[in-house]
């Protein structure tokens, strides 16, 4: 069985290396403080060149050495998960082709030439998601790819206008009055890939791939790709006035939206895939308040606590024989302390707790959102969203630690082993050190933020409040029969479908159609047509001509039929 994963095992090592060579040059470039870009001319003609373009600055290096890392636990974790897997190499190089995407999106500052990546992780990301070949696998590969499509076309039309400039590094594009359709096309590109409100649905669908996939997803790859490339052209972006306060009202709105979602859903991994579209929104809100250092800072400390999460959450449900209802955990502390506890830590990470990972980003962003001079309703949207992060968070920790365990009594969790436990350590420490590491090495040029004791302690209250709320709702018995009520409304409410995002991505618009062309076929085509059609113009000449074939026999019996039938016609003209 060993030759299964030792594909795995080399990769995991491979990018385990490339981590520390680029750590070790990241360190130089920090320290000597300068950027190196290497450019090879591809196509020239009439002024307008198209070169393949390599940047390496503290930006792109920090990123790749955190998409290695990620890369390296999953892998390493991925041998221990689906060791039983007869395809594992296959899905190990799938994995590799996956990781090199979004290399390709993060070293190439060449709006031109990181179609490679966009469209790498769009491949790669539906062959992943379709992995386990199933109608619901196959429907949320098709989900995904079609709402990434239009990330690539929308960045395909900005290729187009910018050929006008004749210019499509960032380092060359300048804002023109011109270019402001460029703007709209790069945000929407964005959008699309980080599933921000209308192209959501796709997230938690992409739940059908194996966790190491989702791991990988949801921290450091696929959604992050559109905050990134956001992130890159942000000097450009920022030209056009509206960009701020339409990123930001969109970032608020999917923030609320995955939180209220989240707190209403059952299945384990969709939690937290929704909790990643609740911080990709906090991400975005950051980009739309001007903060674009302090949108990347949260990029690195959610890649940590995020991917530590699902490799948690995959070894439960490894565990409770591919399960993924979160009602059935509980009490699982005893079976598993190591993972229980580094899923607490990544939950706490999460939740914004002080001196974890999260903390240092996210309440950075909220501080700054007090400076905001914006609307009310979006500070409360955010603030909202914020508190529900809480709630879910508190929920899923209670449910799997100290609820009640639904699962069969006779089934054995087994051990935890090392090639599950060492790669959840790795993380862990950058669930716990990464944000004040990241602070002291790259973000410590913020500038402080003054603020009186109430605006100071107003996070605080949020957090807490969040913290009783998803206490009471997951514990107290008191609250179950309103519960059970609310969820039963929350479908026509909308709010555990999205906001019909799910009904309107999806097969919910083409429904009434495909019902309405059901019915025609089965009492048209099926039905009437088949009385008065063909078949059955057919079968009433058939009988006629028998019927008439049978009286040419001159038979005893035909000539008898022939006179009652003529008799009864006669005495019913009579009457």
């Amino acid at each position: 069985m060993w030759w299964r994963y030792y594909v795995s095992f080399n990769l995991s090592l491979f990018f385990c290396s490339l981590f520390f060579l680029l750590t070790l040059s990241l360190s130089v470039i920090v320290w000597y403080d300068f950027s190196v870009m290497l450019s090879w001319e591809i196509f020239n003609s009439n002024g307008v060149s198209i070169s393949m373009d390599f940047l390496f600055d503290w930006v792109s290096i920090s990123f790749g050495c955190v998409v290695l890392l990620i890369s390296s636990c999953v892998l390493m974790f991925t041998c221990e998960y689906m060791s039983g897997d007869s395809f594992l190499p296959r899905f190990s190089w799938l994995v590799f082709l996956f990781v090199l995407s979004m290399c390709f999106v993060i070293f190439i500052p060449n709006i031109v030439v990181i179609l490679i990546g966009w469209d790498g992780l769009g491949l790669t990301s539906f062959l992943l998601i379709i992995y386990y070949q199933n109608f619901k696998s196959q429907s949320a590969g098709m989900l995904t790819v079609l709402m990434n499509r239009v990330g690539d076309v929308m960045i395909l039309l900005s290729v187009g206008v910018l050929s006008c400039q004749g210019a499509y590094t960032i380092s060359y594009i300048f804002y023109d009055a011109n270019l402001a359709m460029v703007v709209w096309f790069l945000v929407f590109a964005g959008m699309s890939k980080s599933a921000q409100i209308p192209f959501s649905s796709w997230l938690p669908a992409a739940m059908a791939a194996p966790t190491p996939v989702s791991a990988l997803v949801h921290s450091s790859t696929l959604v992050t790709a559109g905050v990134f490339l956001l992130i890159r052209f942000y000097d450009f972006l920022s030209g056009l006035s509206a960009f701020k306060p339409f990123l930001l009202l969109v970032a608020s709105l999917t923030m609320l939206m995955a939180g209220m979602a989240a707190n209403l859903e059952t299945d384990l991994k969709k939690v937290i895939a929704l909790s990643t579209l609740s911080q990709l929104g906090v991400m975005m809100s950051a980009l739309g308040m001007g903060c674009c250092k302090l949108a990347l800072f949260h990029l690195y400390t959610h890649a940590m606590f995020k991917a530590l999460l699902f490799l948690c959450a995959g070894s439960f449900i490894h565990r409770s024989q591919h399960s993924q209802d979160l009602r059935e955990l509980g009490m699982v502390w005893d079976r598993t302390p190591v993972i229980t506890s580094c899923l607490h830590i990544s939950n706490l990470a999460l939740c914004g707790a002080p001196f974890l990972a999260g903390f240092y980003s996210k309440d950075m962003i909220l501080e700054n959102l007090l400076f905001l001079d914006g609307s009310l309703v979006i500070f409360f949207m955010i603030f909202l969203a914020t508190g529900l992060t809480v709630s879910y968070s508190v929920r899923l920790s209670y449910c799997s630690l100290w609820g009640t365990f639904n699962f069969s009594g006779s089934h054995n969790w087994g051990e935890e082993t090392a090639q599950e436990v060492l790669p959840m350590i790795f993380l862990m420490i950058g669930a716990v050190a990464g944000g004040s590491c990241f602070m002291w090495m790259f973000f410590f040029d913020e500038g402080l933020v003054f603020l009186g004791s109430i605006m100071k302690s107003l996070t605080f209250f949020v957090l807490s409040t969040g913290l009783i709320l998803g206490w009471a709702l997951s514990s107290l018995s008191v609250f179950k029969p309103q519960l059970n009520s609310f969820f039963g409304y929350s479908s026509f409410l909308g709010v555990s479908l999205m906001w019909f995002l799910v009904l309107l991505s999806s097969q919910g618009v083409a429904k009434n159609s495909i019902k309405l062309g059901s019915y025609f076929l089965y009492q048209g085509d099926r039905g009437w047509f088949e009385v008065f059609g063909g078949k059955g113009v057919f079968s009433v000449s058939s009988k006629t001509i028998d019927f008439f074939s049978k009286c040419s026999l001159n038979t005893i019996l035909c000539y008898l039929g022939i006179i009652i039938f003529s008799l009864g016609m006669f005495m019913i003209t009579l009457l």
